[in-house]
């Protein structure tokens, strides 16, 4: 039997039914999770809820726990190797998606897009001589995080638009280096010297809080910076102040400190933010990607090892289902 949290696409569905029962989580709360896994041999989750130690005390057959996407802060990997539960994510399934997103969010900051369709729809065509909007093409393209996301905004920036890219990672890409002639440089590089900064970094303790009012500061007046990873990796008080006060031209996010954000969200009150609810892995082709997260599910139910494994589980030999 196999828990899904929420529903996912029924490519990944079809795959699970021939192998296994399909159960669907009735809360995100643990206490209701920890009554509906007793019996489970996988959890299939999203970005909503948990996967705490708790739950898997309370799941004796629990063997594996697929991340429905990438990240995976939202499941206790120490607890899962501790206890020989392997945990799998499809770590190439929404870089393409993600990616465009950036940029959707770039050009309707960049082309004041949705200024001009409000003012459009309330007659005041003659804004067109108002709104002066500025190219992405031949700018500056800062990426804060260099993974998979992050080196596919990088290809669409310097193909797409000529970019220059800069990036901030612990890890250097000589081979994005030759291939796009990106160059690697600190924060305070990528901080001074872009025009647009996409933030494609993991959610760690030594990323959480990075961007507060300083390095907001350190931004041309004329920049950009879009949130597409995680919303605490930025403080949104300070985002807010420097957003209000003109100190950066604008701001995007896809993800919020706290998440549902409400309607009466501070950011959302303000005309240079554009913010989208957490949906910029959501397009048909990397939804249905993302739910292939079910053929490692069933390989480790057949107790063969999984080909996207996130955490190492030694000499675990996982019985069949069947």
């Amino acid at each position: 039997m196999v828990l899904l949290y929420e529903d996912m696409h029924e490519v990944g569905k079809a795959l699970l039914r021939e192998e296994a029962e399909i159960l669907f989580a009735t809360s995100f709360e643990e206490t209701s999770l920890i009554k509906e896994v007793r019996e489970v041999d996988g959890i299939i989750v999203r970005a909503n809820g948990k996967v705490s130690r708790k739950m898997m005390d309370s799941a004796p057959k629990l063997k594996v726990i697929g991340r429905h996407g990438v990240g995976v802060e939202n499941i206790d990997l120490e607890a899962a190797t501790e206890k020989g539960i392997w945990v799998v994510n499809t770590p190439d399934a929404n870089d393409t998606s993600v990616a465009e997103h950036f940029f959707g969010l770039a050009l309707i900051l960049s082309k004041m897009l949705k200024k001009a369709d409000t003012a459009l729809r309330e007659g005041r065509f003659e804004v067109r001589y108002q709104y002066i909007g500025r190219e992405l093409h031949g700018k500056t393209l800062g990426i804060l995080g260099f993974g998979r996301i992050g080196r596919a905004v990088g290809r669409i920036g310097h193909k797409g638009f000529d970019m220059k890219v800069l990036y901030y990672d612990a890890v250097r890409y000589e081979g994005m280096e030759e291939e796009i002639k990106a160059e690697k440089v600190s924060l305070e590089e990528v901080l001074t010297q872009s025009d647009y900064i996409s933030i494609n970094l993991p959610m760690l303790p030594a990323t959480k809080g990075l961007l507060k009012e300083r390095e907001f500061e350190l931004m041309k007046p004329s920049a950009y910076i879009i949130n597409l990873a995680r919303g605490p990796i930025w403080d949104e008080k300070a985002l807010y102040a420097v957003l209000k006060e003109g100190k950066i031209a604008g701001a995007g996010s896809d993800v919020y400190e706290v998440e549902p954000a409400t309607k009466d969200h501070p950011l959302l009150q303000l005309e240079n933010f554009i913010g989208t609810p957490h949906m910029a892995a959501h397009t048909d082709e990397a939804l249905r990607r993302m739910s292939l997260v079910a053929e490692d599910v069933i390989r480790v139910l057949k107790g063969k090892a999984p080909l996207h494994p996130v955490n190492p589980v030694v000499g675990v030999i996982t019985r069949s289902i069947k």
